[in-house]
């Protein structure tokens, strides 16, 4: 131990005389030196951002946001036919166990004046066969002026509120039967642009309007898919041969809080487009949707919270005979509503009750797609965390085709891994 400490103090008086032994004027000359080039770095790196054309408060990401989410349901049916109850692609389509919903999302900032979004969705249909589709894949701008933006890409259709929302989003276990025979199983969407506007006003207004491609079985009430038959017509080949060959969807929505715990949102939307029974015919839907919520001053985690939201919509399709005298053209009439109610009663749980009607007029109204049916659920949601959910909900249909009521039950489970976005409000 006595060795340890004189050796430490034989190397500290060495040090202490190299020290006083070197030349103060070159410890001077090489501080200058360091501050120096200390300067000239600061002022190149200034240099530098002047000339970047990067905004501040945007980083681009080289590496994108990544998630994984996951949906899933078990059913029972008093109908052997599940699938034919169901309008939605992702609704549970069998007795037994359903994949909903698989889907994978790649998130990020493209460059200074662009992000993108990715949702890829895999599946597994009644056969058991795996599948992959695009569901979105769209860039937005973010420097665009006059409070203008653009998107472009493949994107679900802004009309109404649940259209643009994708299914685990949902509040039901199942889309709403007018949701289905207006814009078929998979929702509304195709390749195409939109452009909107926020208007300078004292609340939020904003105006939009999209073009999209009219074909496609993403567009069942437009060109939809040629040879198949619908409507009792068969679909035909119609070539773009101008803008009135797209479907234009125009659409306009507000906000305004009425108290600091009330919340209304208001939305007219319309489409409007080509579809597949003939040469000239033409399909036009209109939209109106409300939004209601309520949230106390003092909430925990967000709750407790009443939301209630609503749809009407109306469907005027001319059914055209091809060749024209063969059959004589008819206008098809369809509309229906959904109303749901949600109530956070305490942290985590969520009760929720749906109603629906849809009915058609004009042409054959027995038509599995277009007859009078109505719908009643309830449900009950419980949120472990935000990464994961499991929903009871029971579906009372009535169907005059039918002698008796049918009585449906599921139970919707969800996880989700990985970076994820807020839900639109």
């Amino acid at each position: 131990m006595r060795r340890v400490v004189c050796h430490r103090f034989v190397i500290g008086w060495l040090g202490l005389i190299v020290l006083w032994g070197a030349p103060v004027g070159a410890e001077e000359t090489d501080i200058q030196r360091l501050e120096r080039e200390l300067a000239e770095t600061k002022a190149a790196v200034r240099a530098l951002e002047a000339k970047s054309p990067v905004p501040q408060g945007i980083v681009p990401r080289f590496n994108p946001d990544m998630s994984l989410d996951g949906l899933f349901a078990a059913g029972a049916s008093t109908a052997p036919d599940l699938e034919t109850l169901e309008t939605g692609a992702h609704d549970p389509n069998q007795r037994g166990f359903t994949v909903q919903n698989i889907e994978l999302t790649l998130s990020g900032n493209v460059d200074p004046y662009f992000t993108a979004i990715g949702h890829l969705i895999f599946g597994i249909d009644r056969e058991g066969e795996s599948f992959l589709e695009v569901e979105e894949a769209y860039l937005t701008s973010t420097a665009l002026p006059a409070n203008l933006q653009l998107r472009a890409g493949q994107f679900f259709t802004q009309f109404g509120r649940l259209n643009p929302q994708h299914p685990h989003a949902w509040a039901f276990v199942d889309q709403p039967l007018i949701n289905g025979r207006m814009f078929g199983g998979d929702g509304m969407r195709g390749p195409g642009m939109q452009l909107s506007y926020l208007v300078p006003l004292p609340v939020y207004a904003e105006a939009m309007v999209a073009l999209q491609n009219s074909q496609g079985e993403t567009m069942a009430s437009f060109r939809s898919v040629p040879g198949e038959d619908l409507f009792g017509r068969t679909l035909i080949e119609r070539q773009v041969e101008g803008i009135g060959d797209l479907v234009i969807t125009p659409r306009l929505a507000t906000s305004f809080n009425p108290s600091d715990t009330q919340t209304v949102l208001l939305g007219v939307s319309g489409a409007f487009g080509p579809n597949g029974s003939g040469e000239s015919a033409r399909t036009q839907i209109l939209g109106i949707d409300l939004y209601y919520k309520w949230k106390p001053l003092q909430t925990v985690k967000g709750w407790p919270f009443v939301a209630w939201q609503t749809e009407v919509m109306q469907r005027r399709y001319v059914n055209a005979a091809v060749p024209a005298a063969s059959a004589p053209n008819e206008i098809l009439r369809d509309r229906g509503i959904y109303s749901q109610m949600l109530w956070g009663f305490v942290p985590r749980w969520v009760v929720g009750l749906r109603g629906e009607y849809a009915a058609g007029r004009g042409g054959d109204v027995t038509d599995p797609l277009r007859e009078r049916r109505t719908r009643l659920s309830p449900n009950l949601t419980f949120y472990p965390s935000e990464f994961s959910k499991w929903r009871f909900q029971y579906n009372y249909d009535d169907i005059p085709s039918r002698d008796a009521p049918v009585h449906s039950v599921f139970l919707q489970w969800e996880f989700l891994i990985g970076a994820h976005g807020a839900h639109t409000f």
